[in-house]
């Protein structure tokens, strides 16, 4: 079921758009590779998260930024049919969550944006970040700015909130694919890695706290 889902996303143009990926040879590209390997050798989530000896915090976060928006990117993709201006009108995470937008360029303030009006505005934002060299760079010996970790938190924030909502309004038709034990595995991880390295404010969490 997994591989129609995913045969379903890739004929969507407008759902799912080629991502950054890792250039073969770089530095990055090898820890992505050994982060990979530690996932798919079935190790305990929480271990796969811990920094490898020796690696540097700021590349670790960046491969796993990277990684994760690609993923979420693809899950929310495979249910994009379900969620729709009528079904979901507010992006919202259940009665007492609503997600407004802001990006300080044409959404100078908050604003009340339809679910997926607001999931392409947040995956072409994501995606305006991670390929801007200035913040992510991919050149080995250019350094990562001040504020590189802090543009993480708010995009890591920012995806957490796909999970919400995905989770809360969406959770029939992911088991309805087949696709519940793909979305909770990246679940977990996504929230492992955040609780590593205090990325996101606990409050952020409330929401799918009961998971």
């Amino acid at each position: 079921a997994m591989a129609l889902c995913l045969k379903q996303v890739f004929n969507k143009d407008k759902t799912f758009r080629p991502r950054k990926k890792f250039e073969p040879g770089t530095q990055r590209f090898e820890l992505y590779k050994k982060a990979q390997a530690s996932l798919k050798s079935g190790l305990d989530l929480k271990a796969v998260v811990q920094l490898p000896p020796g690696e540097s915090i700021n590349d670790w976060i960046a491969v796993h930024v990277v990684d994760f928006f690609n993923r979420i990117n693809l899950i929310y993709g495979t249910m994009s049919e379900f969620c729709t201006e009528r079904s979901c009108p507010i992006m919202s995470g259940g009665l007492r969550y609503e997600y407004r937008w802001q990006d300080d360029c044409k959404y100078k303030k908050p604003t009340k944006l339809s679910a997926p009006q607001y999931m392409c505005m947040l995956m072409d934002w994501i995606e305006m970040l991670i390929n801007n060299e200035d913040i992510f760079p991919t050149r080995i010996g250019v350094p990562f700015p001040k504020q590189f970790q802090q543009v993480c938190t708010k995009i890591l924030t920012r995806l957490f909130r796909v999970f919400v909502h995905v989770y809360i309004h969406h959770f029939d038709s992911i088991i309805n694919m087949g696709a519940e034990a793909h979305v909770n595995t990246c679940y977990k991880h996504f929230y492992y890695f955040i609780r590593e390295f205090s990325l996101i404010d606990h409050r952020e969490l409330e929401p799918l706290v009961r998971m």
